[in-house]
């Protein structure tokens, strides 16, 4: 039997505070200060540097986006958090120097005094120095060629307590199911994700509170708390046939049947064991494990 259990995150219910805009504004001045850059509008995108992650490709939607509105020259830097992965598999170190070179090539192409289009932070960083960069961004990329659910898009959702800030999401991961509020985009069409970027930089402030409200409702109600115990809960229905109504390859052909019976009885008797278990509310009691996502590594996963 295969069941989908989309995974998620955990959920703040801190409620923000009435001079949470403020405190956003004051964080983003102190965060560029110390990358030494000026920017009026800020991008955020944070990624393993693998080659489904689609890093190359959100670059280039950069460079269109300052080719075709050339009013975002010297306003919009695009701060990408880049974990370096498997860089003794050379495909991928491969990949990291060219990702380097790619953001060098762009920036230097537009680059004017302390302001730069891209800034790449080839480093592992910690959970709270990346919710710094979820909090500031005007807009956030996810634009995975290729992935499977990437909690970036909800951390990013969950880490906006003042409803602000554009999700650009990739179509080809699980999330964009969850949050059709965000900009889905196809990642391989360079235009159309430069001018996704434009269009959550000009973004009335209602709607940009609007999407995210939205979002923030998926992701308060489908959190990581209720991800365990949905999948707990369908483990302990979980129950094996009689060897006598299952197939002769899935009991195997043991001498006697006795082993497989013996086998059976056993996983039987375990199963039951985890009957009492089976209320869901113990989960956020013992959740503790299932929320930690090692942030210095695996940030798209």
């Amino acid at each position: 039997m295969v069941k989908p259990f989309p995974i998620s995150v955990e959920f703040p219910e801190n409620p923000a505070s009435a001079s949470a805009g403020e405190s956003v504004y004051m964080e983003r001045v102190a965060l560029l200060q110390e990358l030494g850059v000026e920017a009026a509008f800020v991008g955020v995108g944070v990624d393993r540097v693998d080659y489904t992650k689609g890093i190359l490709e959100r670059f280039l939607a950069i460079e269109r986006l300052l080719e075709k509105h050339p009013a975002y020259r010297e306003k919009f830097t695009f701060l990408q958090v880049g974990a370096p992965s498997r860089t003794r598999i050379k495909r991928y170190h491969d990949l990291l120097v060219e990702v380097e070179s790619e953001a060098e090539r762009i920036n230097w192409r537009f680059q004017t005094g302390k302001w730069k289009p891209i800034v790449f932070m080839k480093r592992q960083h910690s959970h709270q120095e990346i919710q710094r960069f979820y909090r500031i961004a005007d807009l956030c990329l996810v634009t995975s060629l290729h992935d499977g659910m990437n909690l970036v898009a909800k951390e990013f959702v969950a880490a906006r307590q003042d409803e602000q800030g554009v999700l650009i999401l990739s179509r080809f991961t699980g999330a964009a199911r969850e949050l059709p509020d965000a900009l889905l985009v196809n990642p391989y069409d360079i235009d159309q994700v430069a001018e996704a970027m434009r269009s959550a930089l000009e973004m009335d402030i209602e709607e940009r509170k609007t999407r995210m409200q939205h979002m923030r409702k998926v992701v308060r109600e489908h959190n990581i708390f209720r991800w365990a115990s949905t999948l707990i809960a369908e483990l302990c229905e979980v129950r094996l046939d009689e060897p006598a109504n299952r197939p002769e390859s899935q009991v195997g052909r043991m001498a006697g049947g006795q082993a497989a019976e013996a086998d059976h009885t056993a996983v039987e008797e375990a199963m039951d064991d985890l009957q009492p278990a089976r209320g869901v509310a113990a989960v956020s009691d013992h959740g503790g494990p299932l929320l930690g996502r090692r942030y210095g590594i695996g940030h798209g996963d």
